[in-house]
């Protein structure tokens, strides 16, 4: 099912990249780009690291350091890191214009931005020795994405900063990924002042994804940034990753992934069935917003979810969300960027 809407996203990006609607469309010049690309077209600084794990994946990792005004590169700015989900990438963050993506906004606002991008995805798929096409590159879902991914990215952005810690704002897988490392290392959590989740993904028993409902409502994007959001959002994952998440289904526990046999989870993890992930563990304060239309993190989903959070510090429900209006709707300014930056400042 994945797998099909993803390749009608392609088809539907492809026909209006090349005009196949039977007119010429207008193409954002930013679709073309890469991230440092698309910062330095807005007329922001960026710089980009190559991060590597500890199973040796190269990660990008790209900075938006201050905003346009507020340059004075001696000051010492408070950081948040922003994490995209899945099939996305760091792109998800700068996708909309200057005044509505959450990274320039929290940049314009004075903060020092840093955006990651999962192994497999279009800006983080490199590895010190295998070969990208190879089956062992592609052989991680998510439990390697909390275990090795966000704690080399955390670690690297609170070494080269000096910054004891950090804001996280995570959507979808973003927040999965975030819920496991937090609650298995604590010396991560440590880092993370506040931990902002946007159309939390923690179990998908409820969750609904009729795609031709989907591509019906994806029409009304057609004559505004489509391109822009297709193109630099279909970020990739792993075959195994689409497996752990239809794992789930049905199931209200966030699980590690199910290697198909008693004998090779006791190989992978010392016990016949994957271990269950103890969200209950994460000591780090947490605020989540959810959508009322979204699909994917069904508002049931969210509320068994959030009951086994301990230090969930706000909540908010917008009736009329879907899974990406948290990236690309047209009020989320309003609804919630401005409250996270309020969260921030309330928490310095």
């Amino acid at each position: 099912m994945w797998c099909f809407l993803k390749m009608m996203l392609f088809i539907l990006t492809f026909r209006i990249n090349t005009g196949a609607f039977g007119r010429n469309i207008f193409m954002n010049p930013e679709s073309k780009m890469n991230i440092s690309q698309i910062i330095s077209h807005w007329g922001y600084p960026n710089e980009k690291y190559d991060v590597v794990t500890e199973d040796g994946y190269i990660l990008g990792l790209y900075r938006i350091p201050y905003g346009k005004a507020n340059s004075d590169k001696s000051d010492q700015r408070l950081v948040v890191y922003l994490q995209h989900g899945l099939f996305t990438t760091a792109s998800c963050w700068i996708s909309n214009l200057p005044n509505n993506s959450l990274g320039f906004i929290l940049a314009d606002t004075g903060y020092d931005v840093w955006m990651g991008n999962s192994r497999g995805t279009t800006w983080s798929r490199k590895h010190v020795r295998l070969d990208t096409n190879s089956e062992e590159f592609w052989a991680f879902s998510f439990d390697e994405m909390a275990k090795y991914d966000l704690p080399a990215l955390i670690n690297f952005i609170v070494n080269h900063t000096k910054q004891e810690e950090i804001f996280y704002v995570g959507h979808s897988q973003g927040t999965t990924i975030a819920l496991i490392t937090f609650s298995t290392m604590p010396k991560i959590a440590e880092r993370i002042k506040v931990f902002f989740a946007l159309a939390p993904v923690f179990s998908i028993k409820h969750i609904q994804i009729p795609v031709v409902k989907i591509a019906y409502k994806l029409k009304t994007l057609i004559l505004s940034r489509l391109d822009m959001y297709m193109v630099q959002n279909i970020g990739g994952t792993s075959v195994q990753n689409m497996i752990h998440w239809s794992q789930l289904l049905n199931s209200t526990q966030l699980k590690a992934f199910d290697w198909g046999s008693p004998a090779q989870n006791i190989l992978h993890y010392n016990q016949k069935t994957p271990p269950i992930y103890n969200v209950s563990e994460m000591s780090v304060p947490t605020a989540t917003w959810s959508g009322g239309k979204d699909l994917l993190a069904d508002s049931e989903d969210v509320k068994n979810s959030l009951s086994e959070i301990k230090y969930h510090i706000y909540h908010k429900t917008i009736s009329y969300y879907n899974h990406l209006d948290f990236l690309f709707g047209l009020d989320v300014f309003k609804q919630i960027y401005l409250e996270i930056i309020n969260i921030i400042e309330n928490n310095i």
